[in-house]
């Protein structure tokens, strides 16, 4: 059984501002109109594989759920209650597939990196699966296209091949520019893609070996898992007390049966927007455009619009990205550092960091679309069958305008429909709940005014989705 396991617990704070905390890359259409979650799953379609594994963060299983079911995806979602890296996480995905064979093989992907040619991929995967059905832990490693100082390196022991495994010497560093060269040069070395194929139950002994500790706590954390909904949480203790490294360094490193399949694909980590004006189509003078975009003696700029026109005039070599909350522009050698900026928003404690201004849930979404003293606008989308919480707020009261769709209304003691161009109020400390019972979204306008207007002023009374 070939179970693709699917890494989807990254932050991806380079790509700020279109790569939120709480909304990453791996979740939006990067790379094409499709999610990269979505697009990493559907690389496979050609091949006969088991339902897929999905490792996330735990504020994340919803998107990640909303978007299987979207691509008719069924498989399991495993969620790591922190973020220890990707040994740990292999391993809890590792547990799983034994679980539903003993000799499962494990297709190891992030679930935020870019695949221009998917049958090259495919096609590496007969030689990986070949070495790992023998029990070895098999890589996949790029074939180097130039002297790159942002990615690390696996040398192998002998002439790389894109038709066999080949034994690994060693990883190496993102090394410097003289390095890089040297290293294109010899023939001998391969980016590391961090994309892997092996056996289940070889990795656990190889992580038993070597990390000992860290398995153990991984499977404390398994041995106390529960089924939540669609999704399968672990001990929350147990796992947090587990150390954090990369598979890398916890395994491959050192075990003695690493091997590595060269890859020629076109394959990206999309790890900064320099990377994706790279792989991006380009237009006669080398710009990346994207969104509602003019540009007049522009060059080499990457431009990418989300939500109003971005005119750009006689300047070279920039990244503007514009969404509905934020611009941020920077030379193209600055790529980056624009996780710093993010880093900067969090610790002043800007919501810019984690979220957009539209903010997904379990239902549907809202829009901020405007904020003032005592009151702020919102544009609430619920999808059919969507509901919120019973609830209620201590600080504000609602007014609610249905502009499409059929609303099921609770206030207090009645439930009543509201059709387009009806409306309600839902006065502070009343009880409430919305729902969308029609077939098509409920999109409302909601009026919120009071003294408070946080998402943390509720209390819920019952919760489908079961959050806290």
């Amino acid at each position: 059984m070939l179970i693709p396991v699917v890494l989807a617990g990254g932050a991806g704070t380079r790509l700020w501002p279109m790569s939120r905390a709480s909304h990453p890359k791996q979740f939006l259409p990067i790379t094409g109109r499709r999610s990269m979650l979505v697009e990493t799953l559907a690389r496979f379609d050609s091949l006969s594989t088991a339902a897929p594994i999905v490792v996330c963060q735990d504020a994340h299983r919803f998107l990640v759920a909303e978007q299987l079911r979207e691509a008719g995806v069924t498989g399991d979602i495993l969620l790591e209650p922190a973020l220890r890296n990707t040994a740990p996480a292999i391993a809890l995905a590792a547990l799983q597939a034994i679980g539903r064979d003993d000799n499962a093989l494990m297709l190891v992907l992030p679930a935020d990196h870019a695949v221009a040619d998917p049958q090259a991929l495919t096609a590496a995967i007969a030689p990986a699966r070949a070495a790992a059905e023998q029990g070895r832990l098999v890589t996949f490693g790029v074939s180097p296209t130039r002297a790159e100082t942002g990615y690390g390196y696996i040398e192998a022991a002998d002439t790389p091949s894109t038709d066999s495994a080949v034994p690994i010497r060693r990883f190496v560093e993102k090394p410097d520019a003289e390095t890089a060269h040297s290293y294109l040069a010899s023939g001998r070395y391969l980016w590391n893609s961090g994309m892997f194929l092996m056996r289940a139950d070889r990795y656990l002994q190889a992580l038993e070996r070597q990390r000992p500790a860290m398995l153990a706590a991984v499977k404390s954390a398994w041995d106390a898992r529960q089924v939540d909904l669609d999704f399968l949480r672990v001990g929350v203790d147990a796992f947090s007390a587990c150390e954090a490294e990369s598979i890398d360094y916890a395994v491959m490193e050192n075990a003695p049966d690493a091997s590595v399949v060269a890859l020629d694909a076109g394959w990206s980590d999309v790890g900064s927007w320099q990377s994706l004006w790279e792989i991006s189509a380009k237009d006669e003078d080398d710009n990346a455009l994207r969104g509602d975009v003019i540009v007049d003696g522009v060059s080499g700029s990457l431009i990418h619009s989300e939500s109003r026109l971005v005119a750009a005039i006689g300047v070279r070599d920039l990244m503007i990205v514009e969404t509905p909350d934020a611009v941020m522009v920077a030379h193209r050698d600055a790529s980056q550092a624009v996780k710093r900026v993010a880093e900067t928003l969090k610790r002043q404690n800007r919501t810019e960091w984690d979220q957009h201004r539209r903010v997904h849930r379990p239902w549907g979404s809202y829009d901020g679309v405007h904020a003032a003293e005592r009151y702020q606008v919102k544009q609430i989308s619920v999808r059919p069958g969507g509901r919120l919480s019973l609830q209620k707020h201590f600080h504000r009261a609602e007014h609610w305008i249905v502009v499409r769709g059929t609303a099921r209304v609770t206030r207090g003691e009645e439930t009543f429909l509201l059709e387009e161009n009806q409306s309600t109020y839902i006065p502070l400390g009343v009880v409430h709940r919305l729902e969308n019972p029609g077939k098509i979204a409920l999109e409302l306008i909601e009026v919120q005014s009071g003294s408070y207007l946080g998402e943390d002023d509720i209390e819920r009374f019952d919760d489908v989705y079961r959050r806290e």
